[in-house]
């Protein structure tokens, strides 16, 4: 007995010391690492076996989209596992807030949901010196819009009805345009309680380009990173905005499909007019992003994306977050950081964890030349 239970003890003692190492590993990884956010590889750092760390020093910052924030923590973890001593510290704030700090000067690159415009590229040359920034399409995915409708399970809605439920012209959930929509579904008479962001978003934006395209009479705003209509109600970045759908009954919001997938929020399924409606999912993103064409000059990548495509199992409502970077005049002390944790995330690793997280990865064509970029950075 005092043997066995001497080895009961000695087992006891090997857990909490195995869980006490597990937890300082987790401790070494990002300091914006969300772990169960992501939905995705966890503390696997296997994808990061071929990282180029050639170069790479110290710490880099940068900033911006909350889009891609749950990609990023995917990203860093894996790439600060394999590249001793250096920090990627990436604050998971906004479009706009990154393209600010960009041109300010105080990160090494940004995150962004929209390329960025005429005026902010001009900005950008007093930062880059012998250059400007530029866009590198890193991260794609569905704009989930997700809803909480206790008694509601699935729920299919098209452009105009979209349109017109965030400009707040249709207030209840039995409305006749959804109930068309919705044949036998028991839609309750519960007001609609919209939420969007309150912050600049390029996740905004690219709704905006959407409802403007498909619903261009019942959409009326220009598409900006700033909530144009009135009513609803606002809550900071997509985590915000889907914690207010998860919690509140009879709401509805837009956010990337990591965070629906996260907090398991019941996504709207589209109905483009093509042969049936399409559900929010990376595969059916692919679909979207791979007919999309690179608009941008130079080394400029900016795409440009077809939001009104009928194509079978096309989700049409996308976005492309960019990566803001200088094509020359990059600082010395963080241009081999730049270019070598860049360098993973255009990776075949880095793009294939995407998958795992609810994101879409950038077409191959597209990529190699994301790619070729990255590695000619100065």
């Amino acid at each position: 007995m005092k043997l066995q239970r001497k080895n009961r003890l000695r087992a006891t003692a090997l857990g909490a010391l195995a869980v006490s190492g597990a937890l300082v590993l987790t401790a070494c990884g990002s300091d914006n690492n969300s772990g169960g956010d992501t939905g995705g590889s966890g503390g696997k750092t296997k994808a990061a076996s071929n990282v180029k760390c050639d170069g790479a020093k110290g710490q880099l910052r940068a900033s911006g989209s909350s889009a891609q924030k749950n990609a990023m923590d995917l990203w860093v973890k894996d790439y600060m596992a394999a590249c001793s001593g250096v920090e990627i510290n990436y604050n998971s704030s906004s479009s706009g807030e990154g393209i600010v700090a960009f041109n300010q000067g105080t990160v090494g690159f940004a995150g962004s949901d929209s390329a960025l415009k005429p005026e902010e590229v001009a900005d950008s040359k007093k930062v880059c010196k012998t250059g400007q920034g530029i866009n590198l399409p890193m991260v794609g995915g569905p704009i989930a819009v997700g809803f909480h409708l206790d008694g509601v399970d699935s729920l299919t809605l098209d452009a105009p009805t979209l349109a017109k439920i965030f400009d707040t012209k249709i207030k209840k959930w039995n409305d006749e345009a959804i109930t068309k929509l919705n044949p036998g579904a028991k839609l309750p008479d519960k007001p609609i309680q919209p939420f969007h962001r309150s912050e600049d978003s390029g996740t905004t934006q690219n709704l905006g380009k959407y409802l403007a395209a498909t619903a261009p009479s019942d959409w009326k705003y220009e598409a900006e990173k700033k909530w144009p209509a009135p009513g609803g109600q606002a809550a900071s970045g997509s985590s915000g905005v889907a914690s207010q759908v998860k919690a509140v009954d009879g709401s509805i919001g837009y956010f990337e499909l990591s965070y629906a997938s996260s907090q398991k929020i019941t996504t709207v399924d589209i109905n483009t007019g093509g042969a049936a409606p399409v559900k929010a999912s990376s595969e059916n993103a692919s679909k979207a992003i791979a007919a999309a064409k690179v608009k941008g000059t130079g080394k400029d990548l900016a795409l440009d994306l077809d939001y009104t495509t009928k194509a079978e199992g096309a989700y049409p409502l996308v976005l492309v977050t960019y990566e803001v970077v200088c094509d020359t005049g990059n600082k010395a002390d963080t241009l081999g950081t730049v270019k070598s944790f860049l360098g993973y995330t255009a990776s075949t690793e880095g793009q294939q964890l995407l998958t795992e997280a609810g994101y879409a990865p950038i077409p191959e064509a597209i990529n190699t030349k994301v790619r070729e970029t990255v590695a000619s950075l100065s």
